[in-house]
């Protein structure tokens, strides 16, 4: 009753596994146990009928991996074939007896000639091992070395696809999941063939052994005259041997079909259509050398004149279908169009695609398109992509994806990057030439080129030719191409603009995904002591900053622990710079854990602290103008004459006012870094480099 019931509590699913395991080794066990001749021909028809399915399989399929299980079906019919070749034959030595269809195929082909019949058989063998197996292993272990040598590429191009939003990311999941099991299958496919040619040379050496010990047995042992002998087994040989490698040349036509599609969405049948009849011109023309074949003295009339007619009332019929066709799909298109403009004038609320903005848009002139293109070597859509990757990195910020736009309203060779539908750079750059920098302002006079700035950090620079990098490099200058010049500037923009860039939508989803794996930080913070906008604002006050909101966990603790007692979000924001200090003083310090700084004078500091005012924007600091402008001078004279760790100029002060002297600065000096003393762990050595000083005149 348990067994019962443990049996109905199987699955559909679960009943096809044990079937298809207890097939498998039913196969394995043939080899070993006899078989009466009807089971034997029940199995002969089945392995005849598999091969049949198997072809036509592949031969409807428009894609390989719709038949991705090819290379285990090949395994598995290919033992099966041997293990029914092993029980026919100890059938023929024991009995001189192979069964009904064995028996039928030997008297067909044999047809009362021994010779002829054995030379048929031997061709069927040869076409079988030397064509079809050898050609559709040689295209398996091809397509399996170009398929896996392709997949870098592949990859990016569905990353390129993606972040130029021309596929959701749904779809580029999809895409290269379909890709690697592409590369699986055409790599299962290399070693499967192998099993096949195996088999071919597994059949011929059967058929050999088939004959000579059956003439042996029958003469010695069964009491049979030679010719008899020879008569009875050549005869259950060859039918042995025609059951066997028939299905054998199915499934390996079926192997080499399979690894030579060419990738089209048709089938076989409706890829031969097509392209057969893509050009009745051809037909047209055979049509007319069959015919002067026709009329050739000596060559058979009837057969050419026959195929002449045929080809060219097919020429005929399809030029005309062509013509009928053309004038459809005319027809169609304006059709088309007159129902989208009626569509659009219907429908007002269409209007509203046009108003939506992309995060961030990359739109370049026509001229800078080759840079995009892959088919021409162009890498620009694959370098971008690669900004998402290195944001997330370096400030723990996944952007939405970047697109990528020919814009024949801007000039040829410029780009333009937008935020938000807001132009933020517009350069133009020489996209046949390369740009030579100079860091320390020398070894520009020295080469010839046309005179520029870099856009990214403002370096003089020169425009020269491809052939003169070598001799710019020997003066120590840096050598880029336009791609590595747009990528970087795109970068650095989008870096310095980070907190544009994270509005309360992509704020809600980083607190989800935070929320996944540590739900007790998160349901502690949010919705009860903060809301998603204030939390959208602490992020927005760090990346503006450059400061990296990768260690959420700890923002969002400090946060929660410090939210209690206020809902200042500047005071919130030092609050978190203090949890991070460890983030923060690692951007700055040297390998021996130095940091050099410029610190203000006493008196300095003291005066902009007692400036320092409060409103519903934060605190800032009101100076007289003739003041802050000696304030600026003061800071640019020091800063200028201090070599900082990685040229990153710091101003350290004390925790009371540096909110406000970076608002102070922010506008004069957009990458100078200020922090305060509780942003520097115990660990690291402060090196005070210089001080700022203003004069009392």
């Amino acid at each position: 009753m348990e067994n019962a019931k443990a049996l109905g509590g199987l699955k559909k699913k679960d009943i096809v596994d044990v079937a298809v395991a207890a097939g498998i080794i039913g196969i394995v066990l043939m080899i070993i146990i006899p078989m009466p001749s009807f089971f034997l021909d029940i199995l002969i028809a089945v392995n005849i009928t598999v091969s049949v399915v198997i072809l036509l399989i592949t031969i409807f399929a428009t894609e390989v991996l719709q038949f991705s299980i090819f290379p285990s079906v090949l395994l598995v019919t290919t033992l099966f074939r041997l293990a029914i070749n092993v029980s026919s034959t100890r059938l023929i030595l024991s009995e001189a007896d192979g069964g009904s269809i064995i028996e039928a195929f030997g008297n067909f082909v044999i047809g009362g000639n021994y010779v002829v019949g054995i030379i048929i058989f031997l061709i069927i063998v040869i076409i079988q091992f030397l064509v079809i197996t050898n050609g559709a292993g040689r295209v398996s272990e091809v397509s399996a070395r170009f398929t896996l040598d392709a997949m870098p590429g592949k990859q990016m191009s569905i990353d390129a696809d993606l972040n130029s939003g021309i596929i959701t990311e749904e779809e580029a999941k999809k895409r290269r999941k379909n890709l690697q099991l592409e590369a699986d299958f055409y790599g299962s496919m290399d070693g499967a063939s192998k099993f096949v040619k195996g088999d071919a040379i597994a059949g011929i050496i059967v058929t050999l052994i088939n004959v000579i010990a059956g003439i042996v047995i029958g003469s010695m042992m069964l009491g049979m005259e030679i010719g008899e002998a020879a008569s009875t087994y050549v005869r259950l040989t060859v039918g042995d041997g025609l059951v066997s490698q028939i299905p054998a040349l199915l499934i390996s036509t079926a192997s080499g079909i399979i690894v030579t599609r060419s990738g089209e969405d048709t089938n076989l049948s409706r890829s031969l259509t097509n392209q057969f009849s893509a050009f009745p011109i051809v037909l047209l023309t055979a049509s007319g050398i069959l015919g002067i074949l026709a009329l050739i003295p000596g060559l058979p009339t009837l057969p050419f004149l026959i195929l002449a007619l045929l080809t060219g009332g097919g020429s005929i019929v399809l030029l005309k279908n062509d013509d009928t066709q053309s004038k459809d799909s005319q027809e169609e298109l304006l059709q088309k169009e007159a129902e989208a403009e009626a569509e659009l004038q219907r429908e007002p609320e269409n209007v509203n695609k046009l108003v939506l903005i992309e995060p961030i848009e990359l739109e370049i002139g026509y001229g800078l398109i080759p840079l995009a293109d892959e088919k021409n070597g162009g890498d620009l859509l694959n370098r971008i992509a690669s900004i998402r990757r290195q944001t997330a990195l370096e400030l723990g910020l996944i952007l939405k994806p970047i697109r990528i736009r020919d814009n024949l309203q801007l000039k040829s060779n410029e780009y333009v990057l937008k935020i938000r539908g807001t132009i933020v750079i517009k350069v133009e750059v020489i996209p046949n030439m390369l740009m030579a920098i100079s860091t320390s302002n020398e070894g520009l006079d020295g080469i010839q080129g046309l005179t520029t700035k870099d856009p990214t950090f403002g370096l003089d620079a020169k425009w020269i030719n491809k052939s003169q990098r070598e001799e710019a490099e020997l003066l120590g200058l840096t050598v880029v191409d336009p791609t590595t010049i747009i990528v970087t500037h795109v970068t650095e923009t989008i870096k310095n603009k980070a907190y544009e860039l994270l509005g309360r939508q992509e704020t809600k989803e980083i607190i989800d995904t935070l929320k996944e794996k540590y739900p007790t930080v998160v349901e502690e913070l949010v919705p009860d002591l903060m809301s998603v906008g204030e939390v959208q604002k602490v992020l927005q006050n760090l990346l503006k900053e450059r400061i990296p909101i990768k260690d959420l966990v700890t923002i969002f603790e400090s946060l929660a622990d410090n939210s209690r007692l206020t809902k200042d979000v500047e005071v919130l924001t030092e609050h978190v710079r203090f949890a991070l200090n460890r983030v923060i003083s690692s951007m700055f310090i040297y390998e021996d854990k130095k940091i050099v700084v410029v610190t203000l004078s006493p008196k300095l500091e003291e005066l902009l602290t007692k400036s320092i005012q409060k409103s519903t924007q934060g605190s800032f600091i009101a100076l007289e103008p003739n003041l802050s402008r000696k304030v600026f001078e003061a800071i640019s004279y020091t800063i200028k004459r201090v070599q900082f760790n990685y040229s990153q100029p710091v101003i350290l002060v004390s925790p009371r006012i540096r909110p406000a002297f970076k608002k102070f600065t922010e506008l004069v000096f957009g990458d100078l870094f200020v922090i305060s003393l509780n942003e520097i762990t115990p660990d690291i050595q402060i090196i005070n480099d210089r001080m700022v000083e203003i004069n009392d005149n």
